[in-house]
C-alpha cells in the first residue's frame, strides 16, 4: 500500500472509531435517561429511531451524489454537525436534547458510512483485500464501541443513578471529533466520479434499480436481519445487566464492553480467516454458535437475586457468558457486505453502500424497538430469546445469497 493509501486508511479508521463511540452510546444513554430523567423503557427505545432513521433517509437521498460532493468533504461535514450537538448535550440536560443529538449523529453517519465504504474500493485492488480491509475497519469500529463503554462508564456515578455527571463525557467526545476533523482536512482523497455525464435523477434511479436485482434483495434481507440482532442486543444489554443481573449502573455499562470486545476480536480475526476459510461455511458455523449461546446463557440469568454483593468478583456468570455471542456474530456483517460490493463495479459502490446503510439503519431501529417493547412488557430473558428467530432466518437467506453469488462467478468464467 502506498503512503497516500495508508494515510487514507488511517483517516477512515479514526473516523469510524470516533463515530463508533457516538452511535453505540445509545444503549448507555437509554439506561441513563431512564435513571436521570425518569423516562419509560418504551419511550427511551425511540432514541434508536432518532439515530437510525436519519441514517436511512440521508443514505437514501444523497448516497448517489456523494462522489460529486467528495468523500472527504462529506465526512468533514458529518464531524462538524456532531461537534455542535456534542457541545450542547451537557449544556441542555433534557430528554429532547438526547433525541436531537442522536438525530444529528444519524445524519452525520449517513454521510460518513457511505463515504467510508466507497473509499475502501479506492485503496483495495482485489476482492480478498477488500474483504480483509472491511473486516479490519469494522473491527476498529468495535474497538471504538469497546472504548466508549469505558469512557462513558468513567463519568457515570454508580452510587447515584440520577446524577447528571455522565453528560460531561461529551466534552471529551468533542475533543476527539475536532481532532478527527483536522486529520480528515489534512488527508488528500480521490473520488471515482463516472466519466459519463448523467443527471442527479439518473444517479438516484440507478441506486433504486440495484434493489430490484434478486441477489441484492436477498442481501438486503440478510443485512437487515443481522443488524436487527446486533442492535437489539447491544442497545439493551446495559439495561439487561442493570435490571436483570442487578449490576450497578456503571458496571452495567462497563460489562457491556465484553460484547464489544468480542465483536472487535471476531472482526479483526475474520480479516485473516476470510482469506483461508470458505465464507459460507464460516458464517453458518457462527450462526449456529450464536443460537447455542442464547440457549445456554439465558437460563443463567434466572439464577440472579437482588441484593447481592456488587463488584467484578461477585458478578454473575451470565454477565460474562452471553456477551461471547459477539465473537460469532462479528464476521457476518462485513463478510456479506464485502461479497456484495465486490460483485459490482466500483462506480456502483456508493449507490450499493447507500442501500446497505438504509436497510442496516431500518434493521437497527426495528431490533431496538422490538427488544425494548418485549423487555418492558415481559422481561430481559424473553427479549433476548427472540433473537433466535432472526438467527434462523439468516441461515435461510444466506443459502440463497450463496446461490446468487455462485451464478455471478460462473457467468464471469
Amino acid at each position: 500500500m502506498t503512503d497516500n493509501k495508508n494515510r487514507i486508511l488511517f483517516s477512515l479508521l479514526l473516523t469510524y472509531f470516533v463515530f463508533a463511540i457516538l452511535l453505540n452510546s445509545v444503549g448507555i444513554v437509554i439506561l441513563q435517561v431512564i435513571n436521570s430523567y425518569g423516562v419509560t423503557k418504551e419511550s427511551a427505545a425511540i432514541l434508536e429511531g432518532f439515530k437510525d432513521l436519519p441514517i436511512a433517509a440521508v443514505s437514501f437521498l444523497f448516497a448517489a451524489y456523494l462522489p460529486r460532493l467528495g468523500y472527504r468533504n462529506a465526512m468533514m461535514l458529518g464531524c462538524a454537525l456532531v461537534a455542535a450537538t456534542s457541545a450542547m448535550m451537557p449544556l441542555i440536560p433534557a430528554f429532547w436534547m438526547s433525541k436531537l443529538m442522536f438525530l444529528f449523529v444519524g445524519i452525520a453517519f449517513g454521510l460518513i458510512k457511505v463515504s467510508l465504504y466507497s473509499s475502501v474500493g479506492l485503496i483495495s485492488d482485489t476482492p480478498q483485500k477488500h474483504a480483509s480491509l472491511l473486516n479490519i475497519i469494522e473491527g476498529t469500529f468495535m474497538v471504538g464501541v469497546l472504548s466508549g463503554y469505558w469512557i462513558f462508564g468513567a463519568f457515570i456515578d454508580g452510587d447515584d443513578p440520577a446524577s447528571l455527571s455522565w453528560l460531561n463525557v461529551y466534552w471529551v467526545l468533542l475533543a476527539l471529533i475536532a481532532a478527527n476533523f483536522v486529520i480528515l482536512w489534512r488527508t488528500p482523497f480521490s473520488n471515482p466520479v463516472n466519466e459519463q455525464v448523467s443527471s442527479r435523477i439518473e444517479e438516484f434511479m440507478d441506486m433504486l434499480k440495484l434493489a430490484y436485482r434478486p441477489l441484492v434483495l436477498v442481501f438486503i434481507i440478510s443485512a437487515f436481519l443481522y443488524v436487527l440482532i446486533e442492535q437489539g442486543i447491544g442497545t439493551w444489554l446495559p439495561t439487561f445487566n442493570n435490571e436483570v443481573l442487578n449490576l450497578p449502573a456503571d458496571m452495567s455499562v462497563q460489562a457491556t464492553s465484553i460484547f464489544a470486545a468480542c465483536l472487535a476480536i471476531g472482526r479483526l480475526s475474520a480479516g485473516f480467516l476470510m482469506r483461508k476459510v470458505n465464507w459460507y461455511l464460516m458464517l453458518n458455523i457462527c450462526l449456529v454458535a450464536m443460537g447455542i449461546l442464547v440457549v445456554i446463557s439465558m437460563p443463567l440469568a434466572n439464577q440472579m437475586h437482588p441484593g447481592g454483593d456488587s463488584g467484578w468478583a461477585h458478578a454473575p456468570l451470565a454477565a460474562f457468558v452471553f456477551p461471547l455471542i459477539g465473537l460469532f456474530m462479528a464476521p457476518i456483517y462485513p463478510a456479506i457486505n464485502s461479497i456484495m460490493l465486490t460483485s459490482l463495479p466500483k462506480v456502483q459502490h456508493s449507490a450499493m453502500t447507500g442501500l446497505i446503510v438504509i436497510f442496516s439503519a431500518l434493521g437497527g431501529t426495528t431490533g431496538s424497538i422490538i427488544t425494548g417493547v418485549v423487555f418492558g412488557k415481559f422481561d430481559g430473558q424473553t427479549a433476548f430469546y427472540f433473537s433466535l428467530i432472526p438467527i434462523g432466518l439468516i441461515l435461510v437467506s444466506l443459502y440463497f445469497f450463496r446461490k446468487g453469488t455462485l451464478k455471478i462467478q460462473q457467468s464471469c468464467v
